[in-house]
């Protein structure tokens, strides 16, 4: 198994890590060693796909795999900030069903042997969100852990960007789910043949 392939694998198993530790509040710290957890996992992403494209290491495994490990990554921490009622769980629905549609059409698309590739929007797709994940989680780590507290209290400012800045990102990065999942049935679904 190629390097890539064990960075994608090793992302699949940070998804219990950061679900077990962002849910567990009598471990010490979890929010943020889930928050550590989650941006290491996020970071693997990026890293599996340049080493991938930069020494030719790209497989069908790589190609089914990866993508399913973003999901679970990014599905999980949806669902934890949805049970800290940080964000509304419309926002969780909206993202969680374009990335099933998007799956659907891709599967159908690859069975007509056509590959959709990915486009600027879903890149800009999966920045946003994983910004507003992890910023997400930094404020929560400030209601729930002292030593956050305490420097908020000390400096207003992080404290007013971070009451700010996290909902705002979140609602871009719905808007740009919303704009890549359009643009991928607009380009694909000219290679789907609804009659069969």
């Amino acid at each position: 198994m190629n390097l890539p392939n064990k960075l994608t694998l090793f992302r699949m198993f940070l998804v219990p890590v950061f679900l077990i530790l962002v849910s567990v509040n009598q471990i010490p710290y979890n929010v943020t060693l889930a928050t550590i957890v989650f941006s290491i996992a996020a970071y693997t992403d990026h890293l599996d796909g340049k080493i991938a494209r930069r020494d030719n290491l790209i497989t069908n495994f790589g190609k089914f795999m990866d993508p399913l490990a973003d999901k679970l990554l990014v599905t999980s921490a949806l669902i934890a900030l949805v049970e800290y009622n940080l964000i509304g769980a419309w926002v969780a629905v909206v993202i969680i069903a374009r990335e099933f549609a998007v799956s659907g059409l891709r599967t159908i698309a690859a069975n007509e042997g056509v590959v959709i590739a990915a486009s600027i929007w879903g890149k800009i797709k999966t920045t946003t969100q994983i910004i507003a994940i992890i910023s997400m989680l930094i404020h929560l780590i400030s209601t729930q852990e002292q030593y956050l507290m305490d420097l908020f209290q000390s400096v207003p400012f992080l404290e007013s960007f971070f009451s700010i800045f996290p909902p705002v990102v979140m609602y871009v990065a719905v808007f740009f789910t919303i704009m890549s999942g359009l643009d991928y049935f607009k380009n694909g679904w000219k290679f789907i043949d609804t009659n069969k």
